[in-house]
């Protein structure tokens, strides 16, 4: 059985509100069905699979051992409307270039500082008006 996707992300988080609203607003993700668990977070989908996780917590959300999250991509489509919600938003973010790989990548940090990339198909680049 090869891996073929992506299940979730899981990200402790002490601003859960902002980072629920982050998700939906800049990713399009929408709040949806979460485990009835016995902590505070919310599962944000893309279609019918909830891809990121948030759990709600207090104080530092990296202790005891538990990892930073690097990063997550995503893939998508329609660079230049994504560039554009990026600027409506005031998000910062930066573009990069894996050699040899057809691809650019938008990178983009979450309200917690968490790095993402949404990655979009190179041949986007011309149409929204970018270059390497």
């Amino acid at each position: 059985m090869p891996v073929h996707s992506l299940d979730h992300a899981n990200i402790r988080t002490t601003n859960l509100e902002a980072m629920i609203a982050f998700y939906e607003d800049v990713l399009d993700m929408t709040n949806g069905p979460r485990a009835d668990f016995d902590f505070p977070g919310a599962w944000l989908y893309l279609g019918d699979t909830a891809v990121v996780h948030l759990v709600g917590v207090e104080g530092n959300p990296q202790t005891e051992g538990d990892l930073a999250l690097e990063h997550a991509a995503f893939r998508a489509t329609d660079l230049a409307a994504f560039m554009a919600k990026l600027k409506t938003r005031g998000v910062d973010h930066y573009l990069g270039f894996p050699p040899g790989v057809p691809i650019v990548q938008v990178n983009i940090h979450d309200p917690d500082g968490n790095h993402l990339h949404v990655d979009f198909h190179i041949d986007e680049l011309e149409a929204a008006g970018l270059s390497r």
